[in-house]
Formats: C-alpha cells, structure tokens, sequence
C-alpha cells in the first residue's frame, strides 16, 4: 500500500464517516486541519455539540476501522497481531503464508515493508490527528467547562502514543499545534517523548471526573491506570514509586473490582462493570461498525456453523497452555522453568492438575466451550481448522458463547466490549511495584492473592457459573494461594507476580510488551522458539536479537516524506 507523506494526517478527518460519524462541520477536510484558519472558526463556533461530535471522532480511533477490515488488525484495540511475537500466542489461520505479514512478525523477521507495521502507524496517527484536531479546537474556544473536555483528548492523546511507543523507537513528536508537514521522526529520543506525555497526562487526571454519564470515555482512574502502565514501560531505570503511586490511585478507588469468575471477562452482562477501567464500547448496530474488527479473524471454526466459519488465527502456544500446570498439593504454579518443562506437554487428564483459567482461556480438544445449560458444546477436531501447523488452541476470551454471537463476518461479532485497561492488570502492576520497591511484600502477596482467589471461585462455582468452561470429569484442577512464609523473598515474589500476569492476562495482547519491558524478551524468545520447534516445526530457524524488539519505521512513509523522516532517530 502506498501512501503519501501527510495523507496519514490530512485525511484523517475524510475517512471517518466510514465509520458513520457525522462531524457537524461545513468545511473541507483540507480546510479542517489547516492550523489558523481550523482553529479560528472552531473559536468562534464551537457549542457543547460541536465539541462532542469533535471527541466522538477522536475515540472512533479505537476502533481502527478507518481504510478496511484486514487494517483494523493493527488497530490500538486487541494487539494481537503484536502479542504472536510473545511466547503466548501463535498466528494461526490456513497456512503460514497466509497473513504472511503477521507470520514475519511471529518470526521476528522484521522489515520496515511489512504492512502490519505500516497499519498499525496509520491507525495511530489517524486517531492522533482527529484527538489533536479536536484538543486545539476546544483549547482554542477558551471556556471554562471544556476543561474536563480537554483533559479527556489529553487522555486520547497520550493513549494513542502509548501503543505506538510500545511498538516504535523511533516517531515524530505531534501535538495539537504542530505542522505535520514539518515535523521529523529523529528529534525526540523515545524516552523524551514519554517524558512529554506523562506530566500531560498528570495534569489530565486531575481535571478528569471520577466518574462518567456515558460509558467508554476516559475518567480519572482511566488516566491513572494508563500512567502505572507508562511509568511501567517507559524504556530505561523504571519509576517504581510512580507506577506504585498511580496503579495505588486504582487499587484504593473504591471503584472497581475483580470478576467473581475468570470467564466473566467474555459476558456482556459485564460490560463497564468490575475490571473494566477504560474500553472500547462494542454495538452490533450501525452496520457493525463498532464492533471489534481487529479481533474479525480470531474465531474458532466451530462445527456446525455456530459461529460461522471462523477464520481461527491467533491460537495459544504449548508453552502458555503448560504454564496453567500446579503442584498437586499447593495449587500453585510451576515457577522453576526446568521442573515445568520436564514434567512435559500438558493434556486433558486426571492425571495432573490444571489452573482452571487455562479452560476460560482456550479451547481444548474434549473440553466444553461456554456451555449455557442443557447445550453442551464440546470443542472437538473439527471446530480446528490447520491442526497440523497451529494445534488446537483458539481463543476463548473475546468470543461470547454462539447464541449471542453472530455467524456472520466479522466471525463471532457480537456487543461484547474489548477492555484496553482491566483492573487485574492494574491490581497486579501495583503488587509488581511493592515487590520491586521492597517496600511491602505483605501487601503484593494479597494482591496476587485476590486474583487466585477469583481462579478458586471459578472451580468451586463449576456447576453454577454460566457458560461452563471447565469440566472436573475429564481434568483435574487445583488452583492455590502463596503462603506469607520465609519462602516469601522478594526474588520469589517477583517470579509470582510475573507468572500471575502471564497467567491471568493471557491472550489479551500484552504478554510481549511485558517481556521487553522486564528486559528479558531477546533470551525468553529463543528459549521458547527451541522449545515450541518441537510441536510447530515452521518456527525452525525464528530468532530475536537485540535490535528487533522494536518495528521499523513503515518504508513507505520514509519513502514519501521528503526527509523528514529517517529510519533512525535520537536514540535515548
């Protein structure tokens, strides 16, 4: 796809009625995003319903549906196509020449031709341009009650970065009063831009409402959910007492809370409630516009067109599905890698003992999947569609159970909300910060505690909890809490709380950012990559260096933007 330099940001605004956003306004889209005269008639103009219709097309980025549906994989939603360069998660589909783009990035062969990296750069910088146009223009109207209004595009703002600057090294800086035709991709160091966003991004919290009439837009505990996870991953020495202070902000809101199950996450009645801090709001209406159609392949086939006939891309690894193996008597993980892998593959079996979450996670051949009462559906061969390269692990998370999906492209579309910031994560980046600050084991313990607990509630609510995921009859399940002993050290507590994570929050697109930012993606990779050879034969020959753990800038954008942007910039 080839595209000219500045298109990416001039013709943001022309593409959004493909979306089926109205922006109210009477000027062309050249003339909208001409800097003066934009911002003079927006001060003149502006009313509550301007403003809003301005911030609708701001978070419509979310959606990444802007150019069509195979773009909208790379969107700032699910982060799949991301996640398959973890140790998690396989691409899956027909073949691996199919959706070769995203089969390079499982092998870590990584060119700046590829068009998932240069689709998930237009995703960004589209939403970036429509969340900058709008922030200028309610700056620009000066009025006293826009500033809760401001502080929610700041929130876009810095969102929108995130995703790129978890992916890219080396971007432009853009703000709301920048020219896009001027600015470079080297002037700025990666860390120098997150240090522009956070104080931003402070400053938001502060004049963003606890709370919202209208579900989906940022509020204050979305601003310091997503300030724990960028003082997180800001590359360098991490900010330990900032990721505690913000992530804490969340912990002792009030607000949330944990599921009562681990597969609550897939249930619609749990929309905007518990563990959602912030997500994209799904709807089957308007020509299915908004639903989630960066998650449109990630169906299983399932037999008897119950779905449709889904396109099953983005399955589980081997390595995950054996890390949801527990001791027999604690119920606890296997934390030594060498003890986990040499008790070998896990299965269906009474044999051993499982972590129930690895049955509300992935299908397994035998098992149930969201079985409603009285219609059980046992996911067998034939809901698989290449069992010989990818096995049999599809995604469970995302997919409502068959009745309140559609059959339909985008397989499996259905109302259910993607969260881009969950409480889980948030509770347990507080306890990862407590362990690394040394500060209070005690309380990191409980932490982690809490999200185990909700693991045994799923188990001991198996023959209530609804859809059924998990089945005792064919595999045992324990699932325990660590004890607050003198085996209670801060090394071991880390490797809890990391597993935990892995654990908890599989498949849903982070796994691989979490690797780079505890700087061991490069070693864990060829670990894996040696290991998992063994069950997907195509992996033969995949490596991570050091230099690849960041995409390149798009060739195309390079190619086409005069010299303003290079294929390396300020390095930090």
């Amino acid at each position: 796809m080839q595209t000219k330099f500045k298109s990416v940001i001039r013709t943001a605004l022309c593409t959004l009625p493909m979306l089926g956003i109205a922006m109210g306004m009477t000027t062309s889209c050249s003339d909208m995003l001409d800097k003066q005269p934009y911002g003079a008639l927006i001060a003149e103009q502006m009313t509550e319903d301007n403003a809003t219709q301005l911030m609708t097309s701001a978070y419509a980025g979310l959606y990444s549906h802007y150019f069509g549906n195979n773009e909208a994989f790379a969107g700032p939603s699910t982060n799949w196509i991301f996640d398959v360069r973890s140790d998690d998660a396989l691409k899956g589909g027909g073949a691996t020449s199919m959706e070769e783009n995203i089969h390079q990035l499982e092998m870590s062969n990584l060119n700046s031709d590829n068009v998932s990296c240069f689709n998930k750069w237009q995703n960004d910088l589209y939403a970036l341009a429509c969340t900058n146009s709008a922030l200028k223009a309610l700056v620009d109207a000066g009025r006293e009650d826009f500033k809760g209004l401001v502080a929610e595009m700041q929130f876009l703002r810095c969102f929108y970065y995130f995703d790129m600057l978890k992916i890219f090294k080396y971007l432009p800086y853009l703000d709301e009063n920048s020219n896009a035709t001027e600015v470079r991709n080297d002037e700025f160091s990666q860390v120098e831009i997150y240090d522009k966003l956070l104080p931003l991004l402070e400053a938001a919290y502060n004049d963003l409402p606890e709370t919202q009439a209208s579900a989906g837009r940022a509020t204050k505990y979305a601003a310091a959910a997503l300030l724990a996870k960028m003082y997180a991953q800001r590359p360098g020495a991490t900010n330990w007492t900032k990721v505690e202070e913000w992530a804490g902000k969340v912990v002792n809101s009030g607000q949330y809370d944990l599921y009562e199950y681990s597969n609550d996450i897939a249930k619609i009645e749990y929309n905007n409630k518990k563990e959602s801090i912030f997500a994209m709001q799904c709807s089957t209406a308007n020509s299915h516009a908004f639903v989630n159609w960066a998650n449109m392949l990630n169906c299983t086939y399932s037999e008897g067109n119950l779905y449709g006939t889904g396109d099953d891309f983005f399955l589980a690894s081997q390595d995950l599905v054996n890390c949801y193996r527990t001791d027999e008597v604690t119920g606890l993980p296997l934390l030594d890698d060498a003890e986990r892998y040499a008790k070998g593959d896990v299965g269906v079996t009474l044999d051993y003992t499982v972590d129930p979450r690895l049955d509300c996670t992935v299908g397994r051949i035998g098992m149930p999947w969201k079985s409603p009462d009285g219609n059980s559906q046992i996911y067998n061969a034939n809901w698989v569609r290449t069992m010989d390269i990818y096995g049999e692990y599809s995604g469970k998370k995302f997919v409502e159970e068959p009745s309140k999906s559609g059959k339909e492209v985008p397989w499996g579309f259905s109302e259910l909300n993607f969260i881009f910031l969950r409480y889980s994560d948030i509770l347990l980046l507080h306890a990862e910060a407590l362990i690394e600050l040394g500060s209070d084991l005690a309380t990191a313990n409980a932490e982690i505690n809490q999200v185990r607990q909700k693991a045994e509630r799923t188990l001991q609510a198996e023959t209530t909890n609804m859809p059924i995921d998990i089945d005792s009859w064919k595999q045992a399940y324990r699932v325990g809490q660590y004890p607050l002993d003198a085996k209670w050290t801060q090394d071991y507590a880390r490797k809890a709380v990391r597993m935990e994570r892995r654990l908890e929050l599989a498949m849903e697109g982070g796994r691989w950012f979490d690797l780079v930012r505890w700087g061991i993606a490069e070693q864990t990779m060829n670990a894996y990559y040696s290991r998992e050879v063994k069950n997907h034969s195509y992996l033969q020959g995949a490596n991570v260096s050091a230099d690849e753990l960041y995409l390149p800038v798009p060739l195309d954008e390079i190619t086409n933007s005069n010299g303003k942007y290079v294929a390396k910039g300020k390095d930090n």
